[in-house]
């Protein structure tokens, strides 16, 4: 009996996934509002923390001043520190989309002690944005190319739910075979952790945001305690998305159909990076979570392989069936991504790859060089 039970539990894991967490693999309920272009009058001021993003953020901002709104958006880049020129860029595409009023570039002060460069940049955008008195701040990257109703769908929803912050898991780069592999599965395990259903619950605490694209009411970020409150996080969308749920605010997260990502990874080792950079601080730095992930990820994803595999008819029978549940499960974000229905096998091979990255994010904090980006060492235990 124990051993039948030992069989099972995968099984009964993955029918509790699908049935009752939060719906997070239904990938078409994760869609914004379509707007009403005629009501899209709120005036939107966007904040673009940028460092060294002359090769992409031209585009960025086109796609922003190209924006179906009533009110003109407003656009300020923090420039913290680049030496490629990317202030000249962005002000080169402002020229280009004869918009050039509705950009400002300021230059970021140097970074104080208990900041990280992102959030540090943000507050200073956010602080020349106050003077404009917007209805609403809209935090992007430098890298991200918004479909032209992207920001509108953004604001009907926010408006249409009352929602404090609205925020879109945009498209990330999908072609090479290593971006395949793991791009669907890296926003698959995002909503497995963050179910949007019980993101927009008043009655969950549950709070989770996609950086690349945050609509956010400035009271509620005041009621919060300002980006400060925030201010050492690595995973600041997230944290941003949890203050603003604390203080009372609404949150909404879904899944952005038109707008993507510029910035493509064409090998695993650079996945497995983008990865480590911040799995470990998402355990909160504790080795009994990252052994428990470990064991968790080998249960969940490995374990039912290794039964197809054992030889015995009983097992192999559990095992693909519980395989096929978590295929299942995962094929509509495969789809989603325009992939083949085959790859949606391959979660299994993906949790694995997603395991070692985990492990190496913890080495990388031990070691003193977590959380590394843009030449900064954001995450460190020395």
């Amino acid at each position: 009996m124990p051993l039948l039970l030992l069989l099972v539990f995968p099984l009964l894991i993955w029918i509790y996934l699908v049935a009752f967490h939060g719906q997070f693999w239904q990938v078409d309920r994760h869609f914004g509002r379509r707007p009403d272009r005629s009501r899209n009058e709120a005036r939107i001021v966007a904040v673009i923390p940028a460092r060294n993003e002359a090769a992409v953020i031209d585009r960025a901002i086109a796609s922003l001043l190209a924006q179906e709104l009533v009110s003109p958006i407003r656009i300020i880049v923090v420039d913290d520190g680049s030496t490629d020129g990317t202030s000249e860029v962005v002000q080169r595409a402002a020229s280009s989309a004869r918009r050039a009023e509705q950009v400002r570039v300021i230059s970021g002060l140097p970074l104080p002690a208990g900041w990280t460069g992102k959030l540090w940049a943000m507050s200073q955008g956010v602080a020349h944005a106050e003077a404009l008195k917007p209805d609403f701040l809209l935090f992007t990257d430098a890298d991200i190319e918004h479909g032209r109703t992207a920001v509108a769908e953004l604001v009907t929803t926010a408006e249409a739910g009352n929602f404090a912050m609205a925020s879109y898991m945009l498209k990330l780069a999908c072609r090479s075979k290593a971006e395949r592999l793991l791009i669907p599965a890296f926003v698959y395990f995002f909503f497995q952790l963050y179910p949007p259903a019980w993101v927009c619950s008043s009655k969950r605490p549950t709070a989770g945001a996609a950086g690349g694209s945050i609509l956010l009411r400035p009271e509620a970020l005041r009621q919060a305690g300002g980006l400060a409150a925030i201010r050492n996080e690595i995973i600041d969308d997230c944290a941003l998305a949890r203050v603003v749920k604390r203080a009372g605010g609404r949150v909404w997260l879904g899944l952005g159909q038109e707008s993507f990502s510029l910035r493509g990874y064409s090998s695993l080792a650079e996945i497995r990076s983008m990865i480590s950079r911040t799995a470990f601080n998402q355990l909160r730095h504790s080795a009994l979570l990252l052994i428990a992930t470990l064991l968790g990820l080998v249960v969940v994803y490995v374990s039912p392989i290794c039964l197809v595999f054992s030889g015995r008819s009983v097992w192999v029978g559990e095992g693909l069936l519980t395989w096929m549940v978590m295929s299942g499960s995962y094929f509509p974000l495969t789809r989603f991504y325009g992939q083949s229905a085959l790859w949606c096998l391959t979660l299994p091979l993906a949790a694995i790859v997603y395991a070692g990255a985990t492990v190496q994010s913890a080495i990388q904090y031990w070691r003193g060089r977590g959380g590394e980006w843009k030449g900064r060492t954001q995450d460190s235990s020395k």
